[in-house]
This record gives C-alpha cells, structure tokens and sequence, in this order.
C-alpha cells in the first residue's frame, strides 16, 4: 500500500512489477560472464533498421549503424520497480537529483508526482534505443526517408524521441526479450509530463505512454515462408500492450490487450515514429539466407546469361561492393508493371504520364521503367528462395515470399496512417500487388 502525501514514505517494494531496465554503453561482442576465452558472446538476438539494405548511406559507425547485435553483457545492468512515491511537485527534483537511482516520474497536476524508484536487476540486461547520441544511448537511430536514406538538413524535424524505447533480455536461457516505451535519460529518470498520456492501474500502479508512441507488430506464424502480417499495438512505458489511439501523440490510450505481451518475438517490427526496426532471433537468423547464399545467388542469376530482348545485349547484376550509385551499363532494368526484364533504352517514354512512364515494347503496357539492385540485407528475407521478385516502384529484388509478405504489410506514416514499403530502401509500394514477378529472357544461343 502506498502512503499518499508523504515524500519521505513509500510503498513495499514490488517484486511483482514488470521489469524495465537501465542504461549502458553499445555492447557488440562483449563476452558474458559464463563465456570462457575466445568463444562467443550469447547472443540475445539483432536490431535491424528497415530501408537501408544492410548499411547506412554514410557508413555503419559505432553506435550509430543499420544493424546492431545485442549481446549478453559481462554485468548485468537491469533495473526493476521497487518503491512508489506521491510527492508535492517542489520536491520532484530533490527526489530525482541522485544520478545512481533509476526512476520514472509522473506528472499529475501541478502540486502532485508519483515517482516510481528502481533497483538493480542482476536477472537483466538493458538496452536503450533512440535519437539521442548520449552514452546512455546503445543503439541511436534517425529518421528514414521514403526511398532509402536518413532525413538530414536542418528543416527535417525528427519525429523519433530521444529516448524512445528499451528492450529487457533474460540472461538466462530462454533469453526472453521485453520491450518498453521510453528509456532513461543521463539523469537515470523517464519523466512523463502533465500533458503526456498516464493513468492509475488497477492495482494502483502507474503506467503511460510517450508522445508518439512507440508500436510493435508480431507477425503470425513467426517470420518464415508462411507468415502473415499481424496487428499493430502500442507498447506502454512499464510494457502493457494497448490497442492504437486515435492518432499517434492523442492524449487518450488505446484499450488494454489483455492477451498479449511486450515480448518480442522473431519478426517483430518495432516502429519509432520515423524509423521502423526489426527483431531477429538467433534461432530465426539460422533459417535466413547469408551474404554468401546471396553473392551465389547473384552470380548464378548472372551466369544464365540474361538478355535484353530487343538491344539483345547480356544482361548481369552489379557487385554490391560497388555500392548503390548510377546504374551499370550491363545493369538489368524492369517494366514494373508487367515485370518484363529489359537493359536500359531510351524510347518508350510516355511524357504525358510522367518522366518514368515507358511503354513496355513486349507487351505495351505503360509504367514506370527502373534498375534492378538486389536486396542485401539478408535479415529482411523470409526464406533463401531465388530472387524472382522485384518491388514496385524501387526496383529491389528478393524472393517470391519475402516480397509477398512485405508488400502486404502495413509500415505506419506520420501520425496515424499506413503504407507498405520496401524493406531494402523504405520507398512505398504501388501497383494492385506492390510486387511483380520479373520475366527474363535467356540467350540466344
């Protein structure tokens, strides 16, 4: 029982909380404390930012990259609720002035706070993800543009919180993953504000949500060749699940769900409102394809000898070393709407339907005509299936599965809408399918 008006007194601890955790530096490959010289780090599983095909447009650096690992930690650095406080507003900074104690403050009114206090954790490890650069900070994202690439200049406002969220791992088998809105700032403390979306549990705890939410989505049927797109959820700052709110900073929450919970799951999407990212398992990684299985799939694609059927010119993928720049010479183009393989030309443009309009000579159905790149960042794949597949509009190849299941699901936008995208460059999906099946023409001889 909390004893209400007293800043000095607070309630029993409460072992009976859910867990959310603390902060600490980007952990890659630091070995845990079972770990015996030169064998690997546990593994609790990757972070994966959609939109950027396996690295940053200015290079993965540090802290600040298109993929993280999590790694188990070699001291435990998670936090658990243990004491609630109801305090007059003028003490709140004296009560959060001790940088070595974790808490979550509570605005209520003017003349009241409920602080919740947090203690170590030695069963946890924490994880923290946001825009900020703070040391605190393990994994710092940016905005991503539609079409691939960080948001930069000054007049893109980002929409992503500084401290936006953290994840909880089991440093213990099954290694369960947890994720929580909000992360604790250089101070140790979450504050919500007296505008910001709380209330009262049932049992008399407190719980909230941050301004722009933070989403997550499990697919069904895990992330493999038969999984569907699931139903987007809001994640609260102690990781209740909550239906979505009318918009996405409304200050009215969702309805509890009561059915389902903030673990993370192989697949799970977790959108930041202005980044979406993925959640691998390890277990769920060993079924993806590697860099290796998609090199070969690149060269036996190019070792069939593709031509262009009417310049009859061989057609062939570019190395990724080359990175994405101006289109080879060799490189194979596609009529997005038919999916008819091409190399490039210039004829076909249709002006009165816009400068990417062509007139496919095969079948002359009229669309846009882009270069084909393959996907890269194997993590986003389903399966290791032949890359047969290409998004519309952008062009990115991938297999049949993979290409499906992206294309039928929706990434939110702004502040309360939904698009698919292309997991590989973020760009929105158009057409009745939002993928086409491509149609090379083999040799001659």
């Amino acid at each position: 029982m909390v004893l209400e008006g007293n800043p000095e007194v607070g309630s029993p601890r409460t072992s009976d909380l859910r867990h959310p955790g603390t902060q600490g530096s980007c952990v890659l490959s630091s070995p845990g404390e079972d770990a015996q010289p030169g064998e690997e780090p546990i593994k609790y599983g990757e972070l994966i930012v959609l939109g950027y095909n396996g690295c940053l447009a200015s290079g993965d650096k540090g802290r600040r990259r298109s993929r993280l690992v999590l790694s188990r930690r070699p001291h435990a650095n998670g936090v658990k609720p243990d004491v609630m406080h109801h305090i007059s507003t003028p003490l709140v900074s004296k009560a959060l002035s001790n940088r070595g104690q974790h808490s979550i403050s509570y605005t209520l009114s003017r003349s009241h706070s409920v602080i919740v206090e947090y203690t170590h954790d030695s069963d946890t490890d924490m994880f923290q993800i946001g825009r900020s650069t703070e040391n605190m900070i393990d994994f710092v994202v940016t905005d991503t543009s539609p079409g691939g690439g960080a948001a930069e200049g000054p007049s893109a406002q980002s929409t992503i919180s500084r401290y936006a969220c953290r994840i909880l791992c089991d440093r213990r088998p099954p290694y369960t993953a947890r994720i929580y809105a909000a992360g604790f700032d250089a101070s140790s403390n979450i504050f919500l504000g007296e505008r910001a979306a709380k209330w009262r549990t049932p049992d008399g705890l407190m719980d909230g949500l941050t301004t722009n939410g933070v989403l997550v989505m499990h697919p069904a049927g895990g992330f493999s060749e038969d999984s569907a797109p699931g139903v987007w959820r809001e994640i609260s700052v102690c990781g209740n699940v909550y239906t979505l709110r009318d918009s996405r900073s409304a200050q009215q929450r969702g309805k509890l769900v009561e059915n389902e919970s903030n673990v993370l799951q192989d697949g799970s999407l977790i959108d930041l409102c202005g980044a979406t990212l993925l959640w691998r398992t390890p277990a769920g990684l060993l079924k993806a394809p590697t860099l290796k299985q998609l090199e070969a799939q690149r060269q036996e694609a190019n070792a069939a000898r593709p031509q262009c059927p009417v310049g009859l010119s061989t057609l062939a993928f570019p190395s990724p070393a080359r990175g994405r720049t101006a289109p080879d010479k060799q490189q194979p183009w596609v009529y997005v709407r038919c999916g008819h393989v091409h190399g490039y030309h210039g004829w076909g443009c249709r002006r009165e339907r816009g400068p990417q309009e062509r007139e496919c000579p095969l079948c002359r159905l009229v669309g846009p005509y882009v270069p084909l790149w393959l996907g890269q960042e194997a993590g986003l794949c389903l399966d290791p299936g032949p890359p047969s597949h290409a998004f519309a509009p952008c062009g990115h190849v991938c297999s049949e599965k993979t290409a499906r299941y992206w294309a039928q699901t929706p990434l939110p936008h702004g502040t309360h809408a939904f698009h698919a995208a292309c997991p590989f460059c973020g760009a929105w999906l158009t057409g009745e399918h939002g993928c086409v099946r491509l149609i090379f023409q083999g040799p001659l001889d």
